[in-house]
């Protein structure tokens, strides 16, 4: 749905300016913050977050086994 904002232009470019520093499109940061405000989540959408995160880390080719994590220094 398409909405239309009364906002000043100088808010709006300090907003673009952030949610660019987030790396972000402010249409992005406005929707993650309106879904905040309504509460609720949408199971679809946590999924498809899950999916976008998982696999992001990086163990360098090292097998990780239990005793390394609970290893004492």
């Amino acid at each position: 749905m398409n909405v239309t904002l009364s906002i000043p232009p100088q808010l709006v470019e300090r907003a673009r300016k952030k949610a660019a520093a987030l790396g972000k499109s402010l249409n992005q940061v406005i929707r993650e913050t309106l879904e905040r405000l309504a509460g609720g989540d949408d199971p679809e959408r946590s999924i498809e977050e899950l999916r976008r995160l998982s696999g992001k880390g990086s163990s360098r080719g090292r097998r990780i086994v239990r005793d390394d994590l609970h290893a004492r220094s």
